[in-house]
């Protein structure tokens, strides 16, 4: 390796994978619970189709946040081609950089087909927890205030 010092490690030229990216999801305050998925009793299943809202909305947020992000760089790079244009750049690398241009707003314009799914699924997933709760919260109530002790769901066979 040869390069210059910087903070007593020394740099190549060589580009390199950040290894240690990770994509974003949800910390410090933006933590979701987890759901166990063996007790879908009735405030699980509630918590768990909550949680999958939260989550969606979540995907659907930072989605949009991407999508402004290929759009911006996408109007660099066209502007950027056109400057080289004017420069009279090698004509092949002013169409690859307008190339790139055209796939960032490809990507941007696809992932709002990803952002549409998500904004489904979170109305889908709210509009089941308002049926849940709409269907069975008034059981729920009246067993939790009887004070005996019910089986697991799933004891009871259902005909």
């Amino acid at each position: 390796m040869s390069g210059e010092l910087v903070s007593g490690k020394p740099v190549s030229g060589e580009i390199v994978p950040r290894e240690s990216y990770v994509p974003a999801v949800p910390d410090s305050g933006d933590s979701l619970p987890a759901i166990p998925d063996d007790n879908l009793g009735f405030l699980s299943l509630g918590l768990a189709v909550t949680t999958l809202a939260a989550r969606a909305l979540w995907l659907k947020e930072k989605i949009w946040v991407l999508q402004a992000l290929f759009r911006r760089n996408a109007e660099k790079a066209s502007n950027m081609s056109e400057m080289c244009d004017a420069a009279e750049v090698e004509p092949q690398f002013t169409a690859l950089i307008m190339e790139g241009s055209t796939s960032l707003r490809e990507v941007a314009e696809a992932s709002g087909d990803l952002a549409s799914a998500a904004d489904e699924m979170q109305m889908d997933a709210q509009g089941f927890a308002s049926a849940h709760q709409g269907e069975y919260g008034g059981i729920y109530e009246t067993v939790q205030s009887m004070g005996v002790q019910q089986p697991k769901p799933g004891f009871n066979e259902v005909k």
